[in-house]
């Protein structure tokens, strides 16, 4: 009978190939729209620096028309295997029914862009929006196997936030690499940026205004801390959304890239294994545990060969 760790190893096939969508929306103000852009061509760099196969799609301020022209594309080029991550930085309002992000025309509102990501048939999808009053968008994104990852709370927390500012600094910072695998988590860069965010406010003596919570079980309204206790970081801590270093430069090279595979499926089995901790017998984790990392060790040691 195959163990646990196996089981969970089998089951997770690296993406074919991610595709990633970052959208600034209106600024409504010079400041705010100088400020949305360029921090979504922060993270456009960034993700194109990643290497690997990955679609990188930049839009600044587009009308709904353009959006929906684009998920349509993602809906048709994307497979079952592959990911998809979209970003949303900008404004957004809640009518405590449903939420709003502000774009040129109509806005586009979160029961849409649920079905719009509905459609996309890449069953590993990460959503995060870095908007005001994006807590009120969860209820409508989540799903299972979606990680939503939201700058407010509550669809009330209606000030312009930062959370965008640190999670973009998180996808190029080493620093937000916590496990140093050279390889930055949707968990990492959640938490990164959570932190940055809770010492802006700190430090400016400023009472916080925003705060951003992780929702990946399908069924929550989010969380600010992600637990084994409470089921919310499972999926976040094995979803790569950047490489870094060692790891970029692999994944450009074809010769190296099925040893990263096969490093990326160990360390998301290895997450995995961390969660399922407190419904195993001790040894059995322990014995698991063990040859997952005897497994990654050698991995590694293939891929440092020049």
């Amino acid at each position: 009978m195959k163990t646990l760790a196996l089981l969970v190893l089998g089951a997770i096939s690296l993406p074919a190939a991610t595709f990633y969508l970052t959208i600034a929306g209106l600024g409504g103000e010079a400041d705010y729209a100088q400020r949305f852009k360029m921090w979504a061509e922060d993270i456009d760099g960034s993700l194109k620096k990643a290497g690997g196969d990955a679609s990188v799609t930049t839009l600044n301020a587009p009308r709904l028309e353009q959006i929906r022209t684009h998920f349509a594309d993602l809906a048709k080029q994307a497979k079952p295997a592959d990911s998809l991550v979209v970003l949303l930085i900008g404004h957004g309002t809640w009518d405590g029914h449903d939420y709003k992000f502000n774009i040129p025309g109509t806005d586009l509102t979160a029961t849409e862009l649920a079905s719009l990501l509905d459609r996309v048939p890449a069953q590993r999808q990460l959503v995060v929006n870095m908007t005001s009053c994006s807590g009120g968008s969860i209820e409508q994104l989540r799903r299972a196997n979606r990680i939503v990852i939201a700058a407010t709370k509550t669809g009330s927390e209606k000030n312009a936030t930062n959370f965008a500012r640190y999670f973009a600094e998180a996808l190029r910072d080493p620093a937000a690499d916590t496990d140093k695998n050279e390889s930055i988590s949707a968990l990492e860069a959640f938490r990164f940026a959570q932190t940055k965010t809770t010492e802006f406010f700190d430090t400016q003596k400023r009472l916080a205004t925003e705060h951003s919570v992780i929702e990946d079980t399908g069924k929550g309204a989010g969380e600010r801390t992600a637990t084994a206790e409470n089921g919310e970081g499972k999926l976040a801590a094995a979803f790569t959304v950047v490489r870094l270093g060692a790891n970029a430069a692999a994944a450009r090279d074809p010769n190296k890239r099925p040893l990263l595979d096969k490093k990326e499926q160990l360390e998301q089995a290895i997450e995995k294994l961390k969660f399922e901790k407190a419904a195993m017998p001790a040894q059995e984790y322990k014995r698991q545990l063990t040859q997952l990392l005897l497994d990654l060790a050698k991995t590694q040691e293939a891929l440092d060969k020049p």
